[in-house]
């Protein structure tokens, strides 16, 4: 298979997951809360075992070592505490609560945002390699599991309807073909490690200061310890399949 292929099948993957969201609706909420925070610790596990254990040596070794990989990574990491700081739907002002409905229409700009640049990083990882094309998109799906959950229980209790809900959390899905079809559209244009360089910087963002804190909130010692235990799995999923690369 083609890079091109791979990253219409990894599009296609990510799609399905959005519609594994809908799934939460038949879940009592008290077994959805229980499944959501250990998926999350996993996710922040294998995102930052992804962005160490393969993309930044992947993009380190391509472009020769240098400050500029360093750069970018860092770039990658600041645009998205920017798109955070002006996008993220959990404002802070006093009395504003996850259900108001103009908070539901800034989830989905915000997720389609990220989808977007998800897809510039798992296409860039293709391109790359497809071996770490592959790990890219596993550490992207482990991510967005939670993630699918999270956006449609928040969807809900902001007035949406099941069914719209459902369809507009499946329309963000698309940005990520976008970005993944951009990506390899301007492969030949662009020096793809400083794409993966980038990617890695993003996924350190979301993983260590959007999924950690919220693993780290809870002051159950049991809960607490699957919790490590899931995000030390995620890691060492990421660690071995970097091993079995080699």
């Amino acid at each position: 298979m083609t890079p091109l292929a791979w990253t219409v099948a990894s599009s296609v993957i990510m799609a399905l997951i959005a519609l594994l969201g809908a799934t939460l609706l038949l879940l009592r909420p008290a077994t959805a809360r229980a499944l959501i925070l250990p998926l999350v610790a996993f996710a922040a596990g294998s995102l930052i075992g992804s962005a160490f254990f393969h993309l930044l040596p992947d993009a380190l070794a391509r472009a020769g070592g240098g400050l500029d990989i360093w750069l970018l990574c860092t770039v990658g990491f600041a645009v998205f505490f920017a798109l955070e700081q002006v996008l993220h739907w959990h404002h802070h002002h006093s009395g504003q609560r996850r259900r108001e409905r103009p908070l539901t229409y800034l989830l989905l700009l915000g997720d389609s945002l990220h989808n977007f640049i998800d897809g510039v990083a798992v296409a860039a990882a293709f391109v790359t390699d497809i071996r770490l094309g592959i790990t890219t998109t596993i550490a992207v799906a482990a991510h967005e599991i939670p993630q699918e959950f999270g956006d449609m229980a928040v969807l809900i209790h902001g007035g949406w309807s099941k069914a719209r809900a459902v369809v507009f959390n499946l329309l963000t899905s698309l940005t990520f073909l976008v970005g993944a079809l951009l990506t390899v559209a301007l492969a030949t244009a662009i020096n793809v490690s400083y794409l993966v360089a980038f990617a890695a910087g993003t996924f350190l963002y979301l993983g260590a200061t959007d999924l950690v804190p919220e693993i780290n909130k809870l002051g159950d010692l049991k809960r607490n310890l699957l919790n490590l235990t899931m995000f030390s799995l995620g890691l060492g999923a990421m660690y071995a399949a970097a091993v079995l690369d080699a």
